[in-house]
């Protein structure tokens, strides 16, 4: 890291300081999405608990959340254009700030539901904008090693969140929020200054006659979609289903959600470092074989210890498939890197889109089941394995195109 941290990438008149850019885009993925998006989950139960919703309005709220990122992604790139990105991810880091603060205020159903949708529009937002705003002016030999630390943003705030979470709650429901706020406006302040202010010089454009394959793309994001939805029974609730659907008690469940935030801590360097070694196709297939198990293990209630397996392997591979699918993708459009940029907005979108309905969905089916937590995860786990059936597929059919 120190070599990272010690260079710098010339952009016009002014040299981008690599370790200050670099902590930038780890800053917003921990506030955007480790923060605004995962410390609902361990606040799931004491929301509840403490009477300020029902548990059924208590899941949508969460999805509210799914709801804004799917905004933000669209959002994001129009916007951009005519925006700096520096203003733009600065403005985002603020705005995520500001739905911290005002959920201290259970003012009604309307308003939290409003600022945890603006939450949501922040992070959509951040994760399409941050890395792709950093990783320019990061040299070629160390951009791989950038992602993977910009990427752990998410896990560390995960893994915040189920530490931090239950410790405020000693002083109140209002003081967690008012202490993530807190938290969220410290890591704005690290960044304010670390993002680089000028765009990096274009590449000289690549001209192509074969077009690009729009078959493998397009399997490439109904995966990464299917993915989305497999992940939202233990993203919004998991902590839930051990603190009231085991008996077990918050403290508990935060400490799963911990192991959840490990994983997805470590998810992005571990798959990073199996797409170096096998490639991005073939480590993609590897995580959806390993997730299908690690979504499926709560549906059937194994124990304790299964339970903290499927909490460690599903947080990884929800940092960790990132890296993968944007290595992917980068494989697919090598002889077509102008159209790189659009294509991971797409696959965003997608992903945003189908993880919303999912949550949606799946909160439905949470309040009329009876709040049935295997019957989410065994969904989630349908949804896995279809993610994998079409990854085969289009592998099938790639290699009875190109066989003689």
């Amino acid at each position: 890291m120190s070599k990272l941290a010690a260079s710098s990438v010339p952009t016009g008149s002014a040299a981008v300081n690599t370790w200050r850019a670099i902590a930038a885009g780890f800053c917003a993925s921990l506030v955007g999405i480790g923060l605004a998006r995962f410390a609902y989950t361990p606040l799931l139960p004491a929301i509840v608990s403490a009477h300020w919703f029902d548990p059924s309005n208590a899941a949508y709220l969460g999805a509210a959340n799914l709801a804004g990122y799917l905004a933000g992604a669209l959002a994001a790139r129009p916007v951009a254009a005519s925006i700096p990105a520096a203003t733009k991810l600065r403005a985002m880091m603020l705005l995520a700030t500001a739905a911290f603060f005002a959920c201290a205020c259970p003012v009604s159903f309307a308003w939290f539901f409003a600022w945890r949708f603006l939450s949501g529009l922040a992070g959509g937002a951040l994760m399409v904008l941050a890395a792709p705003a950093v990783l320019p002016h990061v040299p070629p030999s160390r951009r791989g090693l950038a992602g993977g630390v910009i990427f752990m943003g998410i896990g560390v705030g995960i893994a915040a969140s189920g530490t931090l979470v239950p410790l405020l709650l000693q002083l109140g429901l209002r003081e967690v929020w008012m202490g993530l706020g807190v938290l969220s406006l410290l890591l704005t302040a690290i960044a304010w200054a670390g993002w680089p202010r000028e765009a990096a010089p274009a590449k000289a454009p690549v001209s192509h006659r074969d077009a690009p394959p729009t078959g493998t793309l397009r399997a490439l994001y109904a995966e990464y979609a299917l993915n989305a939805a497999g992940w939202v029974p233990h993203m919004i609730f998991l902590v839930d289903y051990v603190a009231r659907g085991q008996g077990r008690g918050l403290a508990v469940g935060g400490q799963y959600w911990v192991l959840f935030g490990i994983g997805a801590t470590v998810g992005p360097i571990v798959a990073g470092a199996l797409a170096d070694r096998v490639g991005s196709a073939r480590a993609l297939r590897i995580a959806l074989a390993i997730e299908t198990i690690g979504v499926a293990i709560p549906a059937f209630d194994l124990g304790p210890v299964w339970l903290a397996a499927s909490s460690v392997i599903v947080g990884a591979f929800v940092t960790g498939t990132v890296p993968l699918v944007l290595g992917r993708l980068h494989e697919i459009l090598a002889h077509h890197p102008a159209q790189q940029s659009a294509a991971w907005t797409k696959a965003t979108v997608g992903f945003a889109l189908c993880q919303a309905v999912a949550a949606y969905a799946l909160s439905f089916i949470f309040d009329v089941s009876g709040h049935a937590y295997a019957l989410l995860f065994a969904i989630g786990t349908v949804a896995i394995l279809a993610a994998l059936a079409v990854d085969l597929a289009a592998s099938r059919r790639r290699k009875t195109a190109i066989a003689p």
